[in-house]
Protein backbone atom coordinates (compact mmCIF):
# COMPACT_ATOMS: atom_id res chain seq x y z
CA UNK A 1 0.00 0.00 0.00
CA UNK A 2 1.56 3.34 -0.99
CA UNK A 3 2.17 6.15 1.47
CA UNK A 4 -0.36 8.37 -0.30
CA UNK A 5 -3.18 6.10 0.86
CA UNK A 6 -2.22 6.59 4.49
CA UNK A 7 -1.77 10.32 4.03
CA UNK A 8 -5.16 10.60 2.29
CA UNK A 9 -6.81 8.68 5.13
CA UNK A 10 -5.12 10.97 7.65
CA UNK A 11 -6.22 14.07 5.74
CA UNK A 12 -9.82 12.85 5.54
CA UNK A 13 -9.95 12.03 9.25
CA UNK A 14 -8.38 15.36 10.15
CA UNK A 15 -10.87 17.21 7.93
CA UNK A 16 -13.83 15.41 9.51
CA UNK A 17 -12.49 16.21 12.98
CA UNK A 18 -11.89 19.85 12.10
CA UNK A 19 -15.39 20.14 10.66
CA UNK A 20 -16.82 18.69 13.86
CA UNK A 21 -14.83 21.03 16.09
CA UNK A 22 -15.88 24.08 14.12
CA UNK A 23 -19.56 23.27 13.64
CA UNK A 24 -20.84 21.15 16.52
CA UNK A 25 -22.28 22.65 19.67
CA UNK A 26 -22.15 19.63 21.95
CA UNK A 27 -18.98 19.63 24.05
CA UNK A 28 -18.74 15.82 24.08
CA UNK A 29 -18.81 15.71 20.28
CA UNK A 30 -16.15 18.44 20.15
CA UNK A 31 -13.91 16.33 22.42
CA UNK A 32 -14.43 13.30 20.17
CA UNK A 33 -13.54 15.38 17.13
CA UNK A 34 -10.32 16.59 18.77
CA UNK A 35 -9.43 12.95 19.44
CA UNK A 36 -10.16 12.16 15.79
CA UNK A 37 -7.77 14.90 14.72
CA UNK A 38 -5.05 13.53 16.99
CA UNK A 39 -5.54 10.04 15.57
CA UNK A 40 -5.22 11.43 12.05
CA UNK A 41 -1.88 12.94 13.04
CA UNK A 42 -0.86 9.56 14.49
CA UNK A 43 -1.61 7.84 11.18
CA UNK A 44 0.62 10.33 9.39
CA UNK A 45 3.43 9.89 11.93
CA UNK A 46 3.41 6.11 11.55
CA UNK A 47 3.22 6.35 7.74
CA UNK A 48 6.20 8.71 7.64
CA UNK A 49 8.19 6.51 10.01
CA UNK A 50 7.62 3.48 7.78
CA UNK A 51 7.88 5.07 4.33
CA UNK A 52 10.17 8.01 5.08
CA UNK A 53 13.59 8.65 3.61
CA UNK A 54 15.24 7.02 6.63
CA UNK A 55 12.86 4.34 7.84
CA UNK A 56 13.06 4.13 11.65
CA UNK A 57 10.90 3.93 14.75
CA UNK A 58 10.84 7.65 15.59
CA UNK A 59 7.33 8.26 14.27
CA UNK A 60 5.99 5.32 16.23
CA UNK A 61 7.58 6.62 19.44
CA UNK A 62 6.03 10.04 18.83
CA UNK A 63 2.70 8.28 18.25
CA UNK A 64 2.94 6.62 21.66
CA UNK A 65 3.59 10.01 23.25
CA UNK A 66 0.64 11.48 21.35
CA UNK A 67 -1.66 8.68 22.50
CA UNK A 68 -0.57 9.26 26.09
CA UNK A 69 -1.19 12.99 25.82
CA UNK A 70 -4.58 12.34 24.15
CA UNK A 71 -5.62 10.11 27.04
CA UNK A 72 -4.66 12.78 29.55
CA UNK A 73 -6.44 15.43 27.48
CA UNK A 74 -9.59 13.33 27.36
CA UNK A 75 -9.54 12.76 31.12
CA UNK A 76 -9.02 16.45 31.89
CA UNK A 77 -11.57 17.49 29.25
CA UNK A 78 -14.25 15.19 30.62
CA UNK A 79 -13.54 16.35 34.18
CA UNK A 80 -13.89 20.00 33.13
CA UNK A 81 -17.04 19.11 31.21
CA UNK A 82 -18.56 17.46 34.30
CA UNK A 83 -17.76 20.53 36.40
CA UNK A 84 -19.30 22.86 33.81
CA UNK A 85 -22.38 20.65 33.53
CA UNK A 86 -22.82 20.69 37.30
CA UNK A 87 -22.73 24.49 37.33
CA UNK A 88 -24.78 25.31 34.23
CA UNK A 89 -26.76 22.09 33.50
CA UNK A 90 -25.89 22.02 29.79
CA UNK A 91 -23.24 20.60 27.49
CA UNK A 92 -23.76 23.18 24.75
CA UNK A 93 -20.48 24.89 23.89
CA UNK A 94 -22.05 28.25 23.02
CA UNK A 95 -23.42 28.54 26.59
CA UNK A 96 -19.92 28.53 28.11
CA UNK A 97 -18.99 32.09 27.30
CA UNK A 98 -18.06 33.07 30.83
CA UNK A 99 -15.76 31.30 33.26
CA UNK A 100 -16.72 33.32 36.33
CA UNK A 101 -20.01 31.52 36.98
Amino acid sequence: MPVTSYLALGAILFSVGLYGVLTKRNAVVVLFCVELMLNAANINLVAFSKYGLYSNQTGQVFTLFTITIAAAEAAVGVAILFALYRNQNTVKVDRYNSLNG
